[in-house]
């Protein structure tokens, strides 16, 4: 899914081809699903004839400020989501597949938007596209005071906290670690790879409590959340050009023969894990991320001390997040289901013992 770091860049691409421009003219098509509280032929007339004043961002979602008193486009990437240039390729999350395209219209694309300067000899096309439909494209008299932006939490580029007010935020929640930062409603723009990202630099393991996190591990938190998302942004969302050294160099090899290179600070092989947390595939260093005070297995602590409220924490936007959690969610309320039917019948079992002697 593409996060801060990408949607930034989409944000940055906008800016660039059409700021200042006018849009003469919308392509929508109809997806009940994607376009969300409105409909494709709503949000075309709702754009066109109007100029666009900015492109910001905030957390994973990114809107156009337009001119005159209507709504404004906002819009949410979900799992698949891209912009797309005519005559460039798209800006695909991670690599370009070797079937990409600069064919126009561009499959799967949501709408396209005309766009014209004043000193424009041709206008400019750029297409929102999305393969999976968990995308959202939605109009919003004011972005920022507007779900979906007004729900979420802080954004570590936009707003980062001051350590006091972080530590007491993290503090006052028993989930995991990586489910937090996982939560939208608490740090906007960190997904997957960013959140194990921050744990790794912060030698934090993904499964350690947030209640019992120490000073100093919060401090390194702080610290990375800001920084990582901050260089991440700094080289347009550019994986080649991040560090060697980045666990996001070396993550993507769970299930493959392929061996990975990173390397311990001594210079020995890391070893890299991976466990599920909060819903998630999560990918850190077994000798820099050590579980110090949490107990292993946290969804089976979960299960058996009946705390399946940790995983309704989570605020995920798109609705294939929303799917993992309450997949995760049934499956710890089935154990505890079973859990509970194992400890009836051992009971009854000995009550029956003890009356036949």
């Amino acid at each position: 899914m593409p996060e801060l770091p990408e949607v930034e860049r989409a944000a940055k691409l906008l800016r660039e081809v059409a700021m200042g421009k006018k849009i003469i003219d919308v392509e929508a098509k109809e997806d009940t699903i994607v376009f969300s509280g409105t409909t494709h032929e709503e949000f075309a007339a709702e754009l066109r004839g109007r100029t666009v004043k900015d492109a910001q961002r905030y957390g994973k979602v990114f809107y156009l400020l337009l001119d005159g008193d209507g709504r404004h486009p906002v819009m949410h990437f979900g799992m698949t989501g891209m912009l797309q240039v005519k005559g460039e390729l798209a800006t695909y999350y991670r690599e370009t597949p070797r079937k990409a395209s600069t064919d126009w219209p561009p499959r799967f694309m949501k709408f396209i938007l005309h766009l014209k300067g004043d000193t424009d000899a041709e206008e400019t096309q750029v297409a929102f596209l999305d393969a999976r439909r968990l995308g959202r494209v939605r109009l919003c008299k004011s972005p920022l005071t507007e779900p979906p932006i007004s729900a979420l939490g802080f954004d570590p580029i936009l707003g980062m906290p001051d350590l006091e007010d972080f530590k007491k935020s993290v503090r006052k929640r028993s989930c995991p670690i990586k489910a937090l930062l996982l939560d939208q409603s608490f740090s906007a723009g960190v997904g997957n790879w960013v959140a194990d990202e921050i744990l790794y630099h912060a030698r934090v393991h993904p499964e350690e409590r947030c209640n019992i996190l120490t000073d100093e591990q919060l401090e390194a938190l702080h610290k990375q959340t800001s920084e990582v998302c901050k260089f991440a942004v700094s080289v347009n969302a550019d994986d080649s050009k991040f560090p060697e050294h980045w666990l996001f160099k070396h993550r993507w090899g769970k299930g493959k023969k392929e061996k990975h290179t990173l390397k311990l600070p001594d210079g020995k092989p890391a070893t890299i894990k991976w466990i599920t947390v909060g819903g998630r595939t999560s990918a850190y260093v077994a000798e820099l991320q050590k579980l110090k005070r949490g107990v292993t297995d946290g969804a089976a602590r979960d299960a058996a001390e009946g705390e399946v409220a940790d995983e309704s924490d989570l605020t995920p936007l798109s609705g294939d997040d929303d799917e993992k959690v309450e997949k995760v969610s049934r499956k710890l309320k089935r154990k505890l289901k079973t859990d509970e039917a194992s400890s009836s019948r051992s009971t009854r079992r000995r009550t029956t013992r003890s009356r036949t002697s």
